[in-house]
């Protein structure tokens, strides 16, 4: 699972691609066209993927989404122009939707298969880790490569990349837990019909509507996951900080670092999931306070509270899985993910409007604490779990 999400990660063309654009003569309006298209893609499929995963084999869909990815940047690399460029973002949304809801419900039917599924936020906490240092080291790769060997070579390691991410998933488990492709066998020989689009819905929609907690903890994980998409505008924090040009990749890697060891920290102490959030908040909003007034020591701060955001997260989603059957697990996650989208398109939208209005980065930095001081009073009141995993690890 590690390994998966690491080399999901590692994709050198990610910090380069708008420059990829750029070098072959699209216009920024084009370009904005290129992740409007992206997004699309991802928000109409989201949910459709997790249905297809709740029917078909979920390994399967974890194998096609990597692949359809490494199709699109071979598309980038040996014939750019514009629909080449569309092309692949809809083959990246619709591989971003079939990983999306399918590789939490396989992971978490693993582990319960092995009755081990209070080791699901560590688990998950960690892969994001693992992403996050991926992400970290494809910046580090891409420069040497571009100016050594130019953007071929950076293509072509990007689709190697999600090629051996594919070849990962084959050990993926196969087998399901419960219901899956194929109709469950009962003791008493009479095999139950297999599960139809029809069923699975309804089963999903039947959890987040009847079973109790569901629908709060599909709202927390999509506030919580979706606002931290704030994250895209760091470096216009860094900035209005006052920090030295040279200085601004330091700062932006130091959020990425605390985003990272709170992955690594996430399943312990969840007890304590509120007061971490709210702690969080209250350092967002005192790192806007410094960038406002030009202190960029205040990143340390944003470091703490972006590690904290991301231990919530991990928490957020283990509180979903606990919730919800096998029936309709991904579709059910996939409905979380299908908000946080919609959260952080929210996000997007709002930080446009505001700067329009002429706020700086300090004061829509500190607002953001918003949401995430509401998702902590949420999971104060309802802090009552399932499972053991209520106690301080």
């Amino acid at each position: 699972m590690y390994a998966y999400t690491f080399l999901d990660d590692l994709v050198l063309l990610y910090p380069v691609y708008a420059l990829l654009f750029a070098e072959h003569g699209l216009s920024p309006a084009e370009i904005s066209s290129l992740f409007v298209i992206w997004s699309v893609t991802t928000f109409a499929l989201e949910i459709p993927s997790g249905l297809w995963a709740d029917l078909f084999s979920r390994r399967l869909l974890l194998v096609c989404a990597p692949l359809l990815r490494a199709v699109g940047f071979a598309l980038w690399t040996f014939a750019p122009s514009y629909p080449a460029f569309a092309a692949g973002f809809v083959l990246w949304g619709a591989g971003s939707a079939l990983r999306s809801g399918t590789w939490q419900a396989l992971t978490y039917e693993h582990l319960k298969q092995h009755r081990q599924t209070g080791a699901y936020p560590e688990l998950v906490g960690r892969a994001h880790a693992m992403g996050t240092s991926a992400v970290l080291l494809a910046d580090v790769l891409a420069a040497p490569v571009l100016a050594t060997a130019g953007y071929r070579a950076v293509g072509i390691a990007s689709v190697a990349a999600c090629t051996v991410t594919a070849l990962t998933a084959l050990t993926f488990p196969s087998r399901r837990t419960s219901q899956g492709t194929a109709a469950a066998v009962p003791a008493d020989g009479h095999s139950e019909p297999a599960p139809t689009l029809r069923t699975v819905a309804a089963s999903a929609l039947a959890q987040v509507r009847g079973t109790p907690g569901v629908a709060r903890a599909v709202a927390l994980t999509a506030v919580v996951s979706g606002v931290t998409a704030l994250d895209e505008y760091v470096p216009l924090l860094a900035q209005a900080s006052g920090a030295a040009p040279a200085a601004l990749p330091l700062l932006v890697g130091l959020v990425s670092a605390g985003a990272a060891a709170g992955g690594w920290l996430a399943g312990r102490g969840e007890r304590w999931a509120a007061p971490v959030l709210t702690a969080g908040a209250l350092c967002l909003v005192a790192a806007a306070c410094a960038a406002a007034v030009r202190v960029p020591a205040g990143f340390l701060l944003l470091a703490v509270a972006f590690g904290a955001f991301y231990w919530a997260v991990a928490h957020t989603e283990a509180r979903l899985q606990e919730r919800v059957d096998d029936s309709a697990r991904a579709t059910v996650t996939s409905v979380a993910g299908f908000g946080s989208e919609v959260v952080a398109v929210t996000v997007y939208g709002g930080y446009a409007a505001g700067s329009a209005g002429g706020a700086g980065p300090a004061w829509l930095f500190g607002l953001a604490a918003v949401p995430f001081l509401c998702a902590a009073y949420a999971l104060r009141r309802g802090n009552a779990r399932p499972t053991a995993m209520s106690e301080f690890r």
